[in-house]
């Protein structure tokens, strides 16, 4: 149970095309985000649909598949773990980001 305890797994399309960074160190860096939907119907008999955003980061061999075959549009599956972290922007201002580390990846879809 102990594996359950921080796995995120959503299947998506992406907003668009990854951000890809190439570090010094030599680790690849891809930074993404999707669009999950939900539909359901109101109380007056309309369809409504519900989109979030979630942001996505992946790491090394998976940064590099994304690179390769994934573009603005594609339907994705991914699992990861749901990170916090905070940042100081240009202003001086802490800000607040919540993003989802992917270790698995499947493209879905055309």
């Amino acid at each position: 149970m102990s594996t359950l305890r921080n796995k995120v797994q959503l299947i998506g399309n992406l907003g668009n095309d990854p951000e890809i960074i190439n570090l010094e160190s030599g680790k690849t860096l891809a930074k993404f985000n999707i669009a999950t939907n939900e539909s359901y119907t109101n109380n007056h008999g309309e369809k409504i649909t519900d989109t979030q955003w979630h942001n996505v980061i992946a790491w090394g061999k998976t940064a590099q598949i994304i690179e390769k075959y994934v573009n603005k549009g594609k339907e994705v599956a991914i699992e990861g773990k749901l990170t916090s972290r905070s940042y100081d922007d240009k202003e001086g201002n802490k800000r607040f980001i919540t993003e989802i580390v992917c270790n698995e990846l499947l493209m879905l879809g055309k």
